[in-house]
């Protein structure tokens, strides 16, 4: 089974607005922590919650720290710049484009800029496939990759990580469902979605094996081509639910207004995942990473970008480098 902690298709900004039309209004006002948005350039959910869609973004940046700055290996630091690599296929709330189509925005960028911030250097976003990503680290063409990365004990062997997000799924289900997702036997005999090739659908399959082993009924595991599709078979009964990564199915949550989420579960199943600023082994950058991700974690600037984007579930206490990852893989 393949893990891609990335690769959670999901979905994307013109999807997300298509299948919330009936109960999404364009606003004008601002977005958590923004302020100017013009009209058309925010959403706002049944809940009242807005989220800022449009290319002028009003980041909250981060202040240049001398000391974490010199961390930095003077060959990146000549440079003035940081190459950070993102996903070329994102979804919101982690990557996407904005209503002019071409800026790249969303939590990763966000992140990324206030690491870039407290190292003194300019942000340039390279939006990559995921495949790319990595070769980008291993050729040097990246300083690092902020993209939904999970920190993998195989992954450690060529690269190093500075945390800066819980790995969280979702299992999300029709408004008002009732329904409580806690584990396997939550699910037995359900009918659910989920993306192929990914960590949550290993989990449900696990879980579907776990329930016949107990005399229970088998999960009904459904795959679409289409996030579009997902949501009008959840909208319609044909589906229990849609069990994807936490920061899309939020998203969608708060946007849309028509699903809720009935459960939240570690990327890794059984061990906690954690998201991370990836950079190639021995670059001499993880350290700069950590320690300006701590800087922004403890002055509240990354709380505050988590909230914008309705993600403060996945808020890390600390960056840690290289932490415990997820299990390797039997070849």
């Amino acid at each position: 089974m393949r893990r891609h902690p990335l690769h959670r298709r999901t979905l994307t900004a013109a999807l997300t607005l298509a299948a919330g039309s009936l109960l999404l209004t364009a606003c004008g006002g601002a977005a958590a922590g923004d302020s100017g948005d013009d009209a058309g350039n925010a959403v706002t959910g049944a809940h009242g919650v807005k989220i800022n869609i449009g290319p002028d973004q009003h980041r909250i940046h981060g202040v240049k720290d001398p000391k974490i700055a010199a961390l930095v290996p003077a060959r990146v630091r000549g440079t003035g710049e940081l190459r950070i690599g993102v996903s070329a296929d994102g979804s919101p709330p982690l990557t996407f484009h904005a209503t002019d189509d071409k800026t790249l925005i969303g939590v990763e960028e966000d992140l990324a800029t206030l690491v870039a911030d407290t190292l003194g250097l300019k942000p340039r976003f390279d939006p990559l496939s995921w495949e790319n990503l990595f070769v980008g680290l291993d050729s040097g063409k990246l300083d690092a990759v902020f993209s939904n990365v999970t920190v993998t004990e195989e992954r450690k062997d060529k690269y190093d990580f500075a945390t800066y997000r819980l790995d969280r799924l979702a299992m999300e289900a029709k408004k008002g469902s009732g329904w409580k997702v806690r584990g396997p036997k939550d699910v037995a005999g359900r009918t659910i979605a989920v993306d192929s090739g990914t960590n949550q659908e290993k989990i449900l399959v696990d879980w579907s094996k776990e329930n016949e082993k107990a005399g229970r009924k088998p999960v009904d595991i459904k795959y679409f081509h289409k996030p579009s599709d997902t949501y009008l078979a959840l909208q319609s009964g044909r589906l229990d639910g849609f069990f994807g990564p936490n920061p899309t199915a939020a998203y969608h949550v708060n946007t849309a207004g028509r699903t809720e989420i009935v459960g939240t579960f570690s990327g890794g199943g059984s061990v906690q995942g954690e998201i991370a600023a990836t950079t190639k082994k021995h670059s001499g950058l993880v350290k700069a990473y950590a320690a300006a991700l701590q800087k922004v974690i403890d002055d509240g600037r990354y709380g505050k970008v988590l909230a914008r984007w309705g993600l403060t579930s996945e808020a890390l206490t600390s960056s840690r480098i290289n932490p415990p990852g997820l299990p390797r893989t039997a070849n």
